[in-house]
């Protein structure tokens, strides 16, 4: 099995280091250098890269670095116990709660941006969690 890395680009490392630790407990592992720190306490390693506003995203790529909201198809869930006092703390250490909190069968999620832009939701499950509205995937045996 692969291992996942996930890895942030932030304008203000020093910003992003004390929005994270501060709205979802994470703590610093290692540093590197002044462009790259190691987030802990999530399932994977939070890696936070600077990279200025405005510089090229890849050599392939016309696109500019903006940290201004944008949209992608990739955007990171955290799991809490308790979505409205999680909410508070991320909206309190600098993210943008961008709807109402909304409740499924499933559990409860909040769509949220951070300092720089990215989006993340913040989910609380109930129940069975994501296994409430499931199917499960036929074996090809079944079949």
């Amino acid at each position: 099995m692969a291992s996942l890395l996930v890895n942030i680009d932030v304008d203000d490392l020093k910003k992003a280091v004390q929005f994270y630790c501060a709205a979802l407990d994470l703590t610093v592992g290692r540093r590197f250098g002044h462009d790259a720190v190691e987030l802990l306490g999530a399932n994977a390693p939070i890696y936070l890269l600077a990279k200025p506003n405005g510089t090229v995203a890849s050599a392939s790529s016309r696109h500019l670095r903006s940290y201004a909201r944008h949209w992608t198809p990739v955007h990171l869930d955290f799991v809490v116990d308790n979505i409205e006092s999680a909410v508070d703390k991320a909206r309190n250490a600098g993210a943008r709660l961008e709807g109402n909190v909304r409740s499924n069968n499933w559990g409860k999620i909040a769509m949220l941006a951070d300092p720089f832009g990215h989006g993340i939701c913040l989910l609380e499950f109930v129940g069975r969690g994501y296994d409430e509205i499931a199917t499960p995937e036929k074996s090809k045996r079944q079949e």
